[in-house]
Order: structure tokens, then sequence, then C-alpha cells
């Protein structure tokens, strides 16, 4: 009954979601051998390469499809692999679309210790402070939570064999380009017009949780993620400005279930769903009436062979790990051995930008405003049944690290791109928001060697991100690949929609 007013629900809102998907050209295959290459950038369908590693009863279902943008760079000893989720397929004309960004680095310090590390993009959280907030203008346990999620649908149980609309989110690809002697690379994905399901969280460390039905639909203009490599051999140190954009919302469909009732808001008016104006408060207004902020949710592991790592707020010289330390005007930096192999830096730049589109979207009229970030205890977020199939598919990371190179496998096996044994989970939050478009550009840092010749290393990273990119995809499918039954079928879907700068 549950899910057919669910369906009930969604069913009215899809009018808004229609549009004409443009197919993408073939997608190209991923080997080993391309880890041996100075750079590549493609897209694959990653569940097809998966099948041919996973052990029997472990692989992807035949008709699951998993396109992902993916960019390598390797040089002077160090390598990093970005995965971006384009879309899953799993069956004709069924697809959704889920801003899972992830990045990998395999290097070697001055020291000579062997460093793997990964950034990940979880999810937008939009939040608003309560009277017993323990964190101003940041979102804690005491706090209202709003979960976002892009989800696609199966409306086969909705329209059968009839003509049904298609989800309306585009991804575009910005192509890997390299400058100053291949020493900067810049590469990136934006996602158009996305469409997001809301649901409250809650994330108490002895009570993780999230209310089933879901509160609310929106959509947004953009969420767009750029990156910049920069390595440098005079210090050391190869770093990573990814930059974020959160396009302005142009649509919130409020859903109250008891009786079912939608009220959609635009940038013209409050209405009845596919109905009449209601009153003149915009989304805009909305939002700033309610006093909605907007943050997003990130996670970062390291592993050194034969070394254990510590990240501490430089801030105050506090453990990050399991803490809600504000680093806003800091760092958060990764050490082995008392050398430091890793920082996250948010206090060199601060501040980002609000985009108010009445003034005009330029960066002329953008104002500035800090932003705040927190380190976060893990089981709010990782122990949250919200998340429970992105850890438990994590499993894939190791596939083919295991077979390959054992002592590695035990090592790095419950730790690489697992939420529960993340060094640190950390919110960075933009106070000021009423539905607006948000820029904001975190650094990252790694400290490596640079005298190790380009192919030193390539063998053994090629192998583990060929895992890290399965964990890219199976954070992105779990939520909602999870219940779409047991049929099975020999179906090659369409190519995925997406258009390249």
């Amino acid at each position: 009954m549950r899910r057919k007013t669910l369906y009930g629900a969604i069913l009215v809102l899809t009018f808004a979601l229609s549009t004409y998907m443009k197919p993408v050209s073939a997608v190209d295959t991923l080997s080993a051998n391309d880890f041996k290459l100075q750079s590549f950038s493609k897209i694959v369908d990653f569940f097809d390469f998966a099948r041919q590693y996973a052990d029997p009863g472990k692989k992807p279902p035949s008709n699951w499809h998993a396109y992902l943008y993916q960019t390598y760079i390797n040089v002077k000893g160090f390598q990093l692999f970005f995965s971006g989720l384009i879309n899953i397929t799993r069956e004709q004309g069924t697809w959704l679309t889920i801003p899972v960004q992830s990045f990998l680095e395999h290097y070697k310090t001055p020291a000579g210790k062997n460093v793997l590390t990964s950034s990940s993009f979880i999810m937008l959280l939009a939040f608003n402070d309560t009277a017993t907030s323990k964190h101003e203008n940041s979102p804690d346990i005491n706090d209202n939570l709003y979960a976002s999620f892009s989800l696609g649908l199966n409306l086969n149980d909705i329209y059968g064999a009839s003509s049904k609309p298609a989800l309306s989110s585009k991804t575009t690809i910005i192509p890997l380009t390299s400058s100053n002697s291949n020493l900067t690379w810049e590469w990136g994905m934006q996602y158009s017009n996305l469409t997001a399901v809301w649901w409250r969280m809650f994330t108490d460390p002895l009570n993780p949780r999230f209310e089933p039905l879901p509160i609310a639909i929106t959509t947004y203009e953009e969420l767009t993620f750029t990156y910049k490599l920069t390595i440098n051999p005079d210090d050391n140190t190869a770093k990573v400005t990814a930059n974020y954009a959160i396009g302005r919302m142009t649509n919130l469909w409020l859903i109250r279930w008891l009786p079912l009732f939608v009220t959609h808001f635009n940038s013209t008016g409050e209405y009845r769903l596919n109905g009449p104006r209601i009153s003149d408060t915009t989304i805009y207004q909305f939002l700033v009436r309610q006093q909605i902020k907007m943050s997003i949710v990130l996670f970062q592991n390291s592993f050194v062979l034969d070394y254990t790592t510590t990240s501490k707020s430089t801030v105050n010289n506090q453990n990050a790990t399991d803490a809600e330390e504000d680093v806003s005007d800091g760092a958060i930096s990764t050490e082995a051995g008392n050398e430091k192999i890793f920082e996250a830096n948010f206090g060199s730049k601060i501040q980002y930008k609000l985009y108010n589109y009445t003034a005009g979207d330029t960066d002329a009229t953008a104002k500035a405003y800090d932003a705040v970030t927190r380190t976060a205890p893990r089981p709010g977020y990782a122990k949250n049944p919200l998340f429970s199939m992105h850890v438990s598919l994590l499993k894939y990371v190791p596939l083919i690290v295991a077979n390959i190179d054992p002592p590695l496998y035990q090592k790095a096996k419950d730790h690489m791109l697992n939420m529960t044994y993340a060094d640190y989970f950390y919110l960075i939050s933009y106070p000021e928001y009423s539905g607006f478009k948000i820029k904001h550009d975190p650094t990252y840092t790694a400290y490596i060697a640079t005298t190790a010749p380009a192919t030193e290393l390539t063998k053994p990273f090629g192998l583990i991100v060929i895992g890290g990119i399965i964990a890219v995809v199976v954070i992105g499918a779990a939520l909602v690949l999870r219940r779409r039954g047991s049929k099975t079928q020999s179906i090659q879907p369409p190519a995925p929609p997406i258009t390249t700068q």
C-alpha cells in the first residue's frame, strides 16, 4: 500500500519531468593496459567490465549497465583516477542519474611511503537550525536535516505499455585537458535540470535513521563539478581544486501524505498541483521563510602500506575522526609515521559565491559569504539505513586486488572507500542560500615524491582503481536499484543521454 501511495504521488509529478533524450555515441572499454598511459578520458559501461572479473554469484545482473565518465592522469610517479556516474540503466527506456563523484590518488611520499587516498562526494543536505542547534549554520544532530538524492523511477509499474515521460536530467562531460608541460590538468561534469527526492534524516550516532516517505521533490538548474590538478615538482605537491556549483532551485513540490496533498512552488508563486495559483509566494521566498540552508556531505579515506594514519585539524590539532571540529578557517591534515601525506584545505578558499538570479546571474552581481566546514561523527552517516546498501555493496572494491596482490588486499579491503572506516566525514555548509546558485572550491593537497618514473606505480594502481570504479557505481546505484525486483532481461538499454562541452 505504501509503495502504491508513493507511486501515486510521483505519478502526478511526472508531468514536469518530460523531455527528449539525445543518445550518446558508443561507449569505450577499459583494460589494465590503460593505466600504463600518461592519461586517458573515456565513458565506460563499467558493469560490463565488472562482469568479466567478479566471482560467480557476485556479478552485476546481466541487464544492469552503469555508464561512468573516467579520467586518469599519470605524471612523475603520481596517479589520479576520477570517476563520475553518468547514469544507470536496467531495462529498455528505464534509467537514472545520480551525481556521484570520487577521485583516487596514488603516490609515494618524499620519505617513500606508499599512499592511496580517496575523496568522495555523497549528497546534498538541506537543513535549518533549531533552538537547540549545537553548531549554528552547520547541520548537526539537533537540526532539521533533509537528505537529497537524485533518483530515477521505474515508471512501468505506473504506465505499463503506454507512453511514459522521461526524467529530464542531462549530463554534460567537461573533457580532460592539460597544459604547463602536462603539470596542470582540468576536467569535470555537469548535471543539468537535476531532479532530487528529499527525506527527513537523523544523524544521532546511537540511532541513525531516516523517514521512509519523502517530503519533497525539487529540481535544480545544475549541479556542476570541475577539477583542476596542479603538480608542482619544486615543492613536492599535487593540488586538486574542486569547484562545486549548486544551481538555483527552480521547482519545489511539498508532499503531505495523510491525506495526500502536493503543493508546487516556482519562481512565479505557489500552486496546487497542475492547478490554480494559491499565493504569490515564490520558491525563493518560501525557502527564506523556512530558513532553509544548504550543505554538501563528503568523506575522506587514506591508506598507507605498513603505516597507521591520523587526521587532525590544523586549527587546534584535534583528531578529526568522529569529532565535531570547525575547520572553516583551516585544514585537515593526514599524517603517517610523522610525515604529512595529505591535506584538505578550507581556510584558503573559505568564501563561496551566491548568485541571485533576480539581480543577474553574473560574477559582477554575485555576493561572497563565508562557508562553514565541520567534521561529523561517522556513525550518523555511515551507519544510517539510508546508506545501508552503499556500505554492503562496497565489497566490490577489492575485487581485482584480491586476486593479484593478496597482502595488499588483506590490508586495504576494510578501509578504502568504506564509509564506516573513513578518516573523517565533513560537511561544507552555505548558510546564505534562498535557493540561488552557489559556487565554492576547497583545495586538496597530496605530498608526493616527484622523482620516480611515471610507470613505477602503474600496475598496482591500475588494479586498485578498477575496484574504485565499482565503488563509485555502487554508491550511486544502491538506494535506487535495491528494490527493482527479481526479474532479469537480456535487453541492451539505450546509451546514456549525454553531451560534451
